[in-house]
């Protein structure tokens, strides 16, 4: 079955309607560069006008390539061709005898803002649900469809790049502005605004929308090498050189305003069949499949929907959990905080996000307005009773949270769901006390909320199914990639995390300066050092976590010495101004007394490399040992938790896709080395085993 339908009007304009069948997302197959030309000699047969190209979905245009598309190319000749086949359909459109429109409602991402770049003409609706943008570089790819090369003579070189770079989508009113859009209407019209158009010539040559500045620069060959070789120094700074796609991208940009049109084509087809062919793209491809599958999982129909919210705590972590339940989930969400101020902090937490957004432009005072509308706050339990779940964001002490509970089950309905942010009590402790213990669950975010993407769901073993499926719904709503872990000390991220820092603290007490030690682990491909991450979160915070890791787990869990001596001496980490860095209005530095604090004479003896390896080798024994105890359900969990939850590597996959591309054998033998000074690097139990089998975590 065609993914196109033809259909001619009485002003002989082609209606064309996408619709791949059987799907919820338009997506571009290897048949779809055959379609095309059918309809395109269908057109040329009936002598039309005009051709609308416009979607049969309610809320896509085209989302992009099928990606599985992409695996099943197994050489780079294979991944050429795609590129070349893509890129000539495309041709072959735009030097048709008439006028072509893309009606855009909805996503037109990737190769199918390629598509409807190749139209002489893009109208699209002014719908929140419309997106454009060309995100290949999250996959490790750049636009192989001609993006590269029509791009930037609609919007430009620099916004070009900036956009592709980043894989920045932008709404319909930022694409009219921009000049990616002829125009942007209301849904209603779009159909008939592209009609008109269809009905009209074909466009002469536009020329990008330029402030004066970017004109002279990007009018003449020395202003375009200043823009180039800006954009490359950025791009090998943020990336730290893991990542090829980006100087792809600018290599190909380039190529469309340097050389030939044919070169140039070529120059992004060559591109595009290298990056597809990087352990870097299979890997962010990987992590996409992986986040894609997870959505499938503990869907339910029958489980209540949840419409409404309540945070019990407004710090930092309740005005954020509130911010996520306000703004993505779009839940009314009533605030509990012991004093006023605690609420006013809340919301003056969420108006600040959205203010910012607004001054970009990115929403309306009207919907600023309507967000903040849906926070409002109490000291008792005003205005609780419906409330379908309340996520407690309190201190981490037992018997608080255990009143919480008592008070949740008294003010609020029999199906109301407990939620703890706990990041390392037991829940089923938590749970131990209550009336209704079906209905408490553990709901781990990260800090900052409204920026980290996962959350962890932890059921006890008295939660029931219905309140999983709600509560990973409602995390889902909230814009969070939630995996579910077993009640267990420390739950995944923090279980592994843990141990990780630990091995940093012990390198800066055997001498290694601070500074080394994170940028060690900046430049293995972490966002943040594990020194600098501990200053973020709060060195109490972190000395909290530790005995209770310990007590459960073991002495491989005890921390340092060094953590007491910080909180005694106020240094908290970022929020009280210092920790091992100095926090001031300029930026941070490293705090050098921290030194004589810790009796450190600072010694380097080891390369960064090593450092590196020390602290990752104490992350991947644990998380093979969580495998190994079911607190995840799979590796592909743990890779998840891991890259979403602390900013492992992407690169690289995660710590399973990890081990398995080195070698298990290769980790374990590391390891064992290590294990020679300390114990705690002894090689769990379950990797070596899998090492002996010659097995891998991913057949």
């Amino acid at each position: 079955m065609s993914v196109f339908s033809y259909e001619l009007n009485s002003h002989r304009v082609a209606i064309v309607t996408i619709d791949v069948p059987g799907e919820k997302m338009n997506t571009l197959r290897d048949s779809f560069a055959d379609e095309l030309l059918t309809i395109l000699e269908q057109g040329r047969s009936d002598d039309v006008t005009g051709m609308v190209f416009v979607s049969g979905k309610d809320d896509n245009f085209i989302a992009g390539a099928d990606i599985k598309m992409l695996d099943q190319a197994k050489t780079r000749e294979d991944a050429l061709r795609l590129s070349e086949m893509c890129q000539q359909a495309f041709f072959k459109m735009q030097k048709l005898p008439f006028p072509t429109v893309a009606a855009i409602h909805g996503a037109a991402l990737g190769g199918g803002l390629e598509f409807a770049l190749a139209c002489d003409y893009r109208v699209c609706s002014d719908d929140d649900k419309t997106k454009l943008g060309l995100p290949e570089v999250q996959l490790g790819l750049l636009p192989g469809g001609g993006g590269t090369q029509r791009l930037p003579k609609l919007v430009g070189i620099q916004k070009a790049l900036e956009w592709m770079l980043t894989g920045k989508q932008v709404r319909a009113k930022q694409a009219k502005k921009a000049g990616l859009v002829d125009d942007s209407v209301p849904h209603s019209i779009l159909l008939d605004v592209a009609i008109k158009l269809a009905r009209g010539s074909k466009p002469k040559a536009r020329k990008p929308k330029l402030d004066k500045l970017s004109q002279l620069l990007e009018s003449n060959p020395f202003g375009r090498n200043i823009i180039f070789k800006k954009a490359q120094e950025n791009v090998e700074k943020k990336t730290g050189g893991h990542y090829p796609a980006p100087l792809a991208i600018i290599k190909a940009v380039r190529a469309s305003v340097e050389l030939g049109e044919l070169k140039a084509y070529k120059t992004e087809a060559e591109g595009f069949a290298d990056l597809v062919m990087t352990e870097v793209s299979q890997s962010l491809r990987g992590i996409f499949f992986a986040t894609t599958e997870m959505k499938k999982e503990w869907q339910s129909d029958d489980a209540p929907k949840i419409n409404r919210a309540a945070v019990l705590g407004g710090g930092l972590m309740g005005g954020g959990i509130a911010h996520v339940s306000a703004v993505k989930a779009g839940v009314p969400v009533r605030i509990k905080d012991v004093a006023h101020q605690g609420i006013s902090n809340a919301l003056s937490y969420s108006y600040k996000i959205l203010s910012k957004k607004q001054k970009k432009r990115i929403l309306s005072k009207a919907d600023l307005q309507l967000a903040m509308n849906r926070i409002t706050g109490t000291t008792d339990y005003t205005g609780m009773r419906h409330t379908d779940i309340v996520i407690e964001a309190v201190f981490e002490d037992l018997a608080l949270k255990q009143s919480m509970v008592a008070d949740i089950e008294r003010e609020c309905t029999e199906q109301t769901i407990f939620a703890s942010n706990t990041s390392s009590l037991p829940i089923a402790q938590i749970a131990e006390k209550a009336a209704r213990p079906e209905n408490v669950i553990g709901l781990h975010y990260f800090s900052p909320v409204e920026k980290m993407p996962l959350v962890e769901i932890i059921p006890h073993e008295g939660t029931s199914q219905e309140t999983i499926a709600r509560t990973v719904n409602f995390a889902r709503k909230q814009g969070k990639t939630p995996i579910v872990v077993k009640d267990k000390a420390g739950f995944y991220v923090n279980r592994i995390l843990a141990p990780y820092v630990n091995e940093a603290a012990n390198l800066l007490l055997a001498g290694e300066p601070i500074e080394k030690i994170d940028q060690a682990l900046v430049e293995f491909g972490f966002p943040v050092g594990p020194l600098a991450l501990l200053d973020e979160v709060g060195v109490d915070i972190g000395s909290k976590i530790a005995p209770i890791l310990e007590k459960e787990l073991g002495e491989r869990f005890k921390a340092p010495d060094a953590f007491a001596r910080m909180i005694d001496s106020k240094r908290l980490g970022r929020k009280t101004g210092k920790g091992f860095y100095k926090y001031e209005a300029k930026g941070k530095k490293v705090d050098e007394s921290v030194y004589d604090l810790l009796g450190i004479t600072p010694a380097p003896r080891l390369n960064k490399q090593e450092i590196a390896s020390r602290c990752v080798a104490q992350m991947l024994n644990e998380a093979a040992r969580c495998l190994d105890e079911g607190i995840i359900d799979s590796a592909r969990d743990g890779d998840i938790g891991a890259i979403f939850g602390i900013g492992f590597p992407p690169f690289l996959g995660g710590p399973f896709s990890y081990m398995d591309k080195r070698g298990l054998n290769k980790v374990c033998s590391e390891l064992s080395t290590y294990a020679t000074d300390n114990a705690v690097f002894t090689p769990a139990e379950p990797l070596l085993a899998k090492a002996e089998a010659g097995e891998a975590y991913y057949s």
